[in-house]
């Protein structure tokens, strides 16, 4: 019997809460309606509900749980095989299937990811939360919020963990200073976003759909499938999203930019208030 709690009941905490079990405990089979059970809701209200909370359902939260798992062990060196049975895939062909858009890579190669580089990176406090910037003697290749300096700085880590990463102060990067200077303006100030060198990292299909959004005018929006019309694959829309998931600099390639079809939110790799914010500033 399933529980008939309304979904009014269940606070976005409650479902922070359950995201966060679900992260804990993503190698295990689960169901909607054990999951319900946990926060006393039918399999449909937690669906709804934990979609209005997070931007995505239950299971696509695991399988990026999932995801994260195997990318923090083929970073510490793990065997592929090794890395994606133990997060939780119950065959190396359903992450194969997954990998080009979660890894924007081999799997083999994302093991490597990084080698070579060094990365200067720093952080400040914005309007936004904490921001770290990094880059490459190219540009910019991260650029992430945390609601906490060391969230921000750690991901930086998880990201490019076999490049050469160190703490950059102003006077030894100044470029990195003025282009951290620049996009603090953009969002504390409302100051037209900056022109800085990106150095990105993707599949061509994330890259193209990088650069779309980086064209797309502030206070415009687009829809998943309009973006995926304007890379030319207007099929590709899944592929599209997670190219927008897989964006690792925020707002200088401006994925809050982009909608779900009917004008809700959709995701947003730094929450979703973040993505209210930054819309409602453009307008």
């Amino acid at each position: 019997m399933e529980p008939s709690m309304s979904d009014s009941g269940a606070t976005d905490r409650e479902m922070a809460q359950l995201a966060e079990w679900i992260e804990a405990n993503a190698d295990e089979p689960m169901t909607l309606e054990q999951l319900g059970r946990r926060v006393g809701l039918s399999r449909y209200a937690l669906q709804r509900r934990f979609r209005a909370a997070l931007g995505v359902t239950p299971s696509q939260y695991q399988r990026a749980a999932r995801v994260r798992r195997v990318k923090r062990e083929l970073r510490a060196g793990r065997d592929v095989a090794g890395a994606v049975f133990e997060a939780g895939f119950g065959a190396l062909s359903r992450f194969y299937d997954l990998s080009p858009s979660a890894l924007g890579m081999t799997p083999l190669k994302y093991r490597r990811f990084g080698e070579g580089e060094q990365i200067r990176f720093a952080s400040r406090r914005t309007g936004l939360g904490w921001l770290t910037m990094a880059a490459t003697s190219r540009g910019v290749c991260y650029a992430q919020f945390g609601d906490q300096r060391a969230l921000a700085e750690s991901a930086l880590f998880e990201e490019f963990g076999r490049a050469d990463i160190r703490r950059s102060p102003a006077e030894r990067s100044p470029a990195l200073d003025g282009w951290m200077d620049a996009l603090e303006a953009t969002i504390d100030n409302g100051a037209p976003g900056p022109d800085i060198p990106l150095h990105v990292f993707g599949t061509a299909l994330q890259i193209r759909t990088w650069r779309f959004l980086s064209g797309l005018e502030r206070g415009v929006t687009a829809s998943y499938s309009e973006v995926a019309a304007g890379v030319g694959r207007p099929t590709a829309v899944r592929a599209v999203a997670g190219a927008c998931a897989a964006n690792r600099i925020a707002l200088l390639i401006p994925c809050h930019r982009v909608l779900r079809s009917d004008g809700q939110l959709g995701g947003y790799r730094w929450g979703l208030e973040r993505k209210r914010r930054l819309l409602a500033d453009e307008r």
